[in-house]
């Protein structure tokens, strides 16, 4: 039957971190990505240049498309005569005749809380921890052209912390997908791997979220911001409010107390403290916000009230469960 030929889509870290992981048992044929000149058209979270990273030893591909619809994308993915690919870091469906091109089949990753098809859809991750989740299942699964709804591979799980942000999630998640694969990948080379249908329930869908998003309502109460914070911190664009009307960006941010010292007639969004230039307390709903790391392009100042431009918040559509996945 022989070695089979393996390849990567993707554009991110985390396909970095997989593709070093899986090359050091592995020989990796080719890798499918984006150019840093497209990026900056459509701004990819966590970006990586694989070009730059692998040129050197692999065939790295830089796409015309994201979306791969573009005649000749297709038909360089199919010259390369794939047998096995991971769709890594790669946030678009792939079209039906590239999935047809590819002999044993392309993998992905996708988790939720819920496990499939509960929760597909745009980033699960983020909406975990917004929505207080404790536990997160990873799958590896075989595409489709639809969303999220091919049989699956195999699956971990994994807990969520209250420490937890969209950094240490992503870290966990490429973990759990570098086990998978190398738990996996003798079976996919013999071809004698088994896939299991999803549950026969009715799927969910969880929204995509854009980087204008994550403005803070400075009206609800402390810990739902500070999940917020936690949900869309880096490698994401960080949770935004409004400082004389200049964005103010929080990357980091803790509950420093429920009780509100002398603060107590402050106004919810007020800054309090100041410990130093790096570090401020801000009164919330039901205690006092501890900010560790933050951008703004204006110096802070104690009893500056940071706002909430309610013209531009976007409201999400939740569940009778009072969650963010729906159904279609």
């Amino acid at each position: 039957m022989g070695v089979k030929k393996i390849a990567f889509f993707g554009c991110k870290s985390t396909t970095r971190f997989l593709v070093k992981s899986i090359i050091s048992k592995y020989k990796i044929s080719n890798i499918i990505t984006v150019s840093p000149e497209k990026n900056k058209k459509i701004i990819i979270p966590d970006y990586c240049d694989l070009k730059k990273e692998f040129g050197d030893s692999l065939d790295v591909y830089q796409v015309n498309r994201y979306d791969l619809k573009d005649k000749s994308d297709i038909q360089k993915i199919k010259d390369f005569k794939i047998d096995i690919a991971f769709c890594i870091g790669w946030q678009r469906l792939i079209p039906a005749e590239i999935l047809s091109s590819v002999s044993v089949g392309i993998f992905g990753m996708h988790g939720s809380s819920q496990n499939l098809p509960k929760g597909r859809g745009r980033s699960p991750m983020n909406w975990s921890i917004i929505e207080n989740r404790k536990i997160f299942y990873t799958n590896l699964f075989k595409y489709k052209p639809g969303v999220d709804d091919g049989d699956i591979l195999d699956t971990i799980k994994f807990s969520i912390t209250n420490k937890d942000n969209a950094e240490t999630m992503h870290f966990k998640n490429m973990l759990a997908m570098k086990h998978i694969i190398f738990r996996k990948m003798k079976s996919l080379n013999q071809e004698t791997f088994i896939l299991k249908e999803q549950k026969a329930t009715k799927p969910t869908y969880y929204p995509k979220r854009e980087p204008e998003d994550s403005q803070i309502d400075w009206s609800v109460n402390i810990e739902i911001i500070e999940r917020l914070i936690r949900a869309v911190s880096k490698p994401f664009n960080g949770s935004f409010t409004f400082l004389k009307k200049e964005k103010l960006i929080i990357y980091e941010a803790q509950i420093f107390d429920k009780y509100q010292f002398k603060y107590d007639d402050c106004k919810n969004g007020q800054i309090v403290e100041i410990f130093n230039k790096e570090k401020f307390l801000i009164k919330c709903n039901g205690g006092l916000l501890l900010v560790k790391n933050f951008e703004c392009n204006i110096q802070i100042e104690e009893n500056d009230l940071l706002e909430t431009d309610y013209s531009s918040f976007k409201v999400f559509e939740k569940n009778n469960l009072g969650f963010f996945d729906l159904m279609k």
